[in-house]
């Protein structure tokens, strides 16, 4: 058992760690578009996430599937990108409470890519048994998720008060289309900026 912990340890520690800044800025990414209401759509776009990641990791980490580290690298801001202008598009649905069931199958397919990114640190620890280190790694990196979007809707709903609150000629539409609009461009540009940076080749 301390085992099995030891590892949920390494697993959380590398999600809220400063070298995880990529996945926690896609996890903000995914979140913006939602509020405290739709709590259930959102569970269904991270498990979408989570499968992904978790099948992509149990791929790499057996050597089933081996992609070149700078091509994930590169693909990592690319899906935080993809996201954030999925955001802005669909900004006017999510105000009316609306989100696209597409949203869980791009969660998915992104979760591959994001799984990817984590293999080679996980394959690092593996001696002889695969099973506990995958499992207690993959159960460390949703409890670290979990609290990345516990502490983001924390602050989107302070922001959407004070937003709220602000002379209308501050905040032009509905503070919750201002957080949506604000969170997603500025997550975009940065990933525009590491992709730029992390280009192949």
């Amino acid at each position: 058992m301390s085992d099995f912990l030891a590892f949920v340890d390494v697993g959380f520690r590398h999600i809220v760690a400063l070298d995880a800044a990529d996945h926690v800025l896609f996890l903000l990414a995914l979140a913006a578009i939602y509020r405290g209401r739709d709590w259930r759509a959102l569970l269904w776009v991270v498990t979408a996430f989570t499968v992904g990641h978790s099948l992509t990791l149990l791929l790499a980490v057996t050597t089933q599937l081996v992609l070149p580290r700078e091509i994930v690298e590169f693909l990592i801001p690319v899906t935080i990108v993809l996201t954030g202008m999925e955001n802005l598009l669909a900004r006017q649905r999510a105000e009316s409470g609306r989100t696209s069931g597409h949203r869980s199958v791009l969660a998915g397919i992104f979760g591959l890519v994001h799984g990817a990114g984590f293999a080679d640190y996980l394959r690092s620890l593996f001696v002889d048994e695969l099973a506990l280190p995958l499992l207690g790694f993959n159960v460390g990196i949703e409890c670290g998720q979990l609290v990345v979007l516990a502490v983001a809707f924390g602050c989107f709903w302070v922001g959407d008060r004070l937003l709220a609150v602000a002379p209308h000629r501050v905040v032009r539409g509905a503070p919750f289309q201002a957080r949506l609009v604000g969170v997603s461009a500025v997550v975009t540009a940065v990933a525009v900026v590491w992709a730029w940076e992390r280009w192949p080749g």
